[in-house]
């Protein structure tokens, strides 16, 4: 009877941990959902290099060999004179060479940049060493975009920390209480031990390590849940938050389970700290 009594609060302890587990992980959906959405942003983002005038087959190949080379170059597509001409007339509905007799416009390269080179000073940067390239005349990009992203992004990343901050809390006063009432079932227990000799580690040595595992259990079953529901999300809906790599699926079960692991190691070490320094006859009257 005791030990099914033992084994109810263990569970009833474990799966309230794990709900509160359960808001750290939405939390960190949240964060790797608009970390994602903000690289697609950037990426998506097109600097234009114009080349010159004059510039011949060779020119377009070294051009080609410096965009392969760079680290910054997520992808780029190579726009003829001709292409830039039809497009040109398909988009405005009128011929330059009709009154020119010659085509104004010039070889170039669309390149999309890799999310952490996208930002204004990398870009500025960026803009420098291709205009130096002698076969380069300028590079054309949406400057005050990128700008405004910049500072979009800024104002979002605080806006998402508060929120993990309140997140965390709420999690650690939930979690402490609910570790609180576990180990208050066993202050008479704490107080022999007490009694007896035992150091005050020794005495939370127990409490410790057994509330660590409720969490490793609880972070483990969280993180089962939150990426059912979120593969269940995308096959169901085709509402895709971030890729489902096993990379992103771990750090996600990562972040859950170290939470669960040292939120309720120190609110275990806390409480039963408590318990180990109070006398005897306010143990009663609690």
């Amino acid at each position: 009877m005791k030990k099914h009594r033992f084994f109810n609060m263990y569970l009833t302890t474990t799966i309230s941990v794990a709900l509160v587990l359960f808001l750290i992980g939405l939390e960190s959906v949240v964060l790797l959902s608009a970390h994602h959405l903000i690289n697609r942003i950037r990426e998506d983002l097109t600097l234009t290099v114009v080349m010159t005038a004059d510039s011949d087959s060779a020119s377009v190949q070294r051009l080609k060999n410096v965009l392969d080379a760079v680290p910054y170059c997520q992808s780029y597509r190579f726009v003829s004179k001709e292409e830039a001409l039809a497009e040109h007339i398909s988009t405005l509905g009128e011929d330059p060479t009709k009154f020119l007799g010659f085509n104004p416009l010039t070889d170039a390269y669309e390149v999309h940049l890799k999310a952490a080179y996208a930002c204004t000073d990398s870009i500025a940067q960026i803009n420098s060493q291709l205009v130096s390239l002698p076969y380069v005349t300028k590079v054309v990009y949406q400057e005050d975009v990128i700008r405004a992203l910049d500072n979009r992004v800024s104002e979002i990343s605080i806006i998402l920390l508060a929120v993990a901050i309140v997140l965390l809390m709420i999690a650690w006063v939930l979690i402490v209480n609910t570790i609180r009432l576990q180990v208050y079932s066993k202050r008479f227990l704490i107080n022999t031990m007490r009694l007896v000799g035992a150091t005050r580690w020794v005495i939370c040595k127990p409490f410790v390590h057994k509330a660590m595992r409720m969490g490793v259990i609880a972070g483990v079953l969280t993180s089962c849940v939150l990426t059912g529901a979120l593969w269940y999300i995308r096959m169901r809906f085709g509402i895709v938050f971030f890729p489902l790599t096993w990379q992103n699926i771990a750090c996600i079960a990562g972040v859950i389970i170290a939470s669960g692991i040292v939120i309720t190691g120190l609110a275990s070490l806390i409480a039963t700290a408590r318990y180990v320094r109070m006398k005897i006859d306010k143990m009663y009257e609690i």
